[in-house]
Formats: C-alpha cells, sequence, structure tokens
C-alpha cells in the first residue's frame, strides 16, 4: 500500500498529557484516579467544543480528534461512533527523545483502539547528536514497519528544535531562527527520516511563513514516488494572528489538506471555565467558535493563487 491520504483533514488536538496536568491543574508526577477523571473531564469539554462544531456546520467526514488513551476517557469511542476521524498518540509524553508510551505493547494499544491515524511527536534536528537521532529514527521504523504491515495510516509530528550553533547564527533570534533556518532543517528532517525507510502520510508540520517553503516540503515529503503524502499545518500555541499566516500560505500548496491545531483553539475558554469564570457551555461554544473560524480561514485561503 502507497503511502498517503487523499482527503481534506481538519484535526482539533488535545492529545497533550504532561504539560496539560501540570499546567492547568497542578498535578505533578502519576495522577491518581480521581485526578485521571478530572482530567478527563477537563477533555471531555475540548470534545464537546468540536460537536458543537459539527452541529453548526463543520463536515463530520473530515474533522479529526487527536486524542490520548490517558486522559481521553470515551472520547475515542464517541469520536467513533460520531463518524469522525480519530487519531492517538503512540509517544510517550514530554520527551526529548521519541520513545513508545507502551514500549512494546504498542501493537495492542492502537489495535485495542483502532484510530484512523496513529500519531507520533518527533523532535529531530538534522544537525543534533548523530547517535540521538539514530536511535529514534531505529524506534520510528519499527512503528512504521508494523503500521505498513497491518495498513494502517501513519501521522507523524515533526519539530525541529534549534541547535545552540544554529541560534547563535541568527543572534539567539527565535523569529529569525524560524524564518531563516528552520524550513530548509525541516526539509532535510523529512529526507533523513524518507532514507531511513520510515514511511509516513500525513506530514504534520510546523507553520512557514512563506508559501515557497510550503512548497519546497510538500517536494520532499513526496519524494521518491510517495505521491499520495500530505501535510497538515500545527498551530504551536501562536496567537491567531500568526495561526492565520501559516494557514494562509499554506493552504493553496497542492499537497496540504488542512491543519492539526490544539491550544490555539482551546487553551483560553478551557483556562477561563477551569478557574471558575465561565460555565461549561460557554467553554464549549468558544472552542466551537475558534475550531470554525480556523477551518473558514483555511478554506477561503484555499482558492487563493
Amino acid at each position: 500500500m502507497k503511502p498517503g491520504y487523499d482527503q481534506p483533514l481538519y484535526i482539533l488536538a488535545f492529545d497533550h498529557r504532561g504539560s496539560f496536568q501540570k499546567k492547568f491543574f497542578g498535578i505533578e508526577g502519576d495522577p491518581d484516579p480521581e485526578q485521571t477523571a478530572m482530567i478527563a473531564d477537563a477533555k471531555h469539554l475540548i470534545f464537546e467544543g468540536l460537536q458543537q462544531a459539527v452541529t453548526a456546520g463543520a463536515d463530520g467526514s473530515i474533522t479529526g480528534v487527536l486524542v490520548d488513551e490517558q486522559f481521553g476517557g470515551s472520547v475515542p469511542e464517541e469520536a467513533r461512533a460520531q463518524g469522525l476521524k480519530l487519531a492517538m498518540p503512540a509517544e510517550r509524553s514530554g520527551q526529548n527523545m521519541f520513545d513508545f508510551q507502551y514500549g512494546e505493547d504498542f501493537p495492542k494499544h492502537i489495535e485495542s483502539f483502532d484510530p484512523d491515524f496513529c500519531k507520533v511527536l518527533v523532535r529531530y534536528n538534522p544537525d543534533g547528536d548523530a547517535a540521538a537521532n539514530s536511535e529514534q529514527l531505529g524506534k520510528l521504523k519499527r512503528l512504521s514497519d508494523w503500521l505498513g504491515a497491518h495498513e494502517r495510516k501513519f501521522l507523524f509530528e515533526l519539530l525541529v528544535p534549534a541547535e545552540e550553533a544554529q541560534l547563535q547564527a541568527v543572534d539567539g533570534d527565535p523569529e529569525r531562527y524560524d524564518a531563516e533556518l528552520r524550513p530548509e532543517l525541516m526539509r532535510r528532517a523529512i529526507a533523513d527520516i524518507q532514507d531511513a525507510k520510515i514511511e509516513v502520510d500525513i506530514w504534520k508540520i510546523e507553520g512557514v511563513d512563506e508559501r515557497s517553503d510550503c512548497e519546497m516540503l510538500v517536494a520532499q515529503a513526496r519524494k521518491g514516488g510517495r505521491d499520495g503524502v500530505v501535510c497538515v499545518v500545527l498551530g504551536r500555541g501562536a496567537d491567531d494572528a500568526k495561526v492565520d499566516h501559516w494557514l494562509t500560505q499554506a493552504a493553496p500548496v497542492d499537497g496540504f489538506v488542512g491543519f492539526a491545531i490544539g491550544r490555539s483553539i482551546w487553551w483560553e475558554p478551557l483556562k477561563a471555565y477551569v478557574d471558575g469564570k465561565i460555565d461549561r457551555a460557554a467553554g464549549a461554544r468558544k472552542i466551537a467558535e475558534n475550531y470554525l473560524r480556523f477551518v473558514a480561514v483555511y478554506e477561503r485561503a484555499k482558492t487563493t493563487s
């Protein structure tokens, strides 16, 4: 089965785990059952927002949910029952190096939930530590081989954090790194991953400021006969203006099919709910509005040249 995906895809991402429990609830270490239920309830509110978005007109067949097993509660089952696309993570949360959340049992967990997409988040800089990069690629190859053998789709979230020397080259300015260095580093990272015989269906990648860079990244993603491989834009918790710009650059490019945005959609309304400043219905309504707004931004940009 050749890698790729052939539909639009607008994912609401809330598979955050370690950062979620610490920043929202101040819970360190492993949460107890009561704390787990509290976190799961907050995540269900995010899902309620997505349900409202579908009720308000979002196309459920191209609406996606990215949620984790640990705190997802009933969301995976509900999403599948309602005809939404389900993506679930395979990586251990909060690690600089990729590792499996459930070790050697990863196939059992994937088969148990039967998601449409198996997702990984990987921090990989092609100029980073060679041994660490090689170790990550080895683990990812195991996952890729298993997914391919079982005809399952692979959603790969690629982050390219700056090396110290790279930051120094742009006078320590993260925005200059993003604009001047990161796009080419992303392309090289994708090439490294492909050279390791890791086959990705959908690249979930950080937004870039120039349409030409979007085109470059798609060209690399589709290199070597991977004509069906596509990309979606992640939000990185950025403000609306920044995410709008990334979406506007990517949407007209053949090979980009949507987004996978999380915190930029739900962080503020969920925080307001957890802090007791708004009620549950208002939180869900605002999440729905934020999601629908990004869909509209992307759809409008698709028609521009």
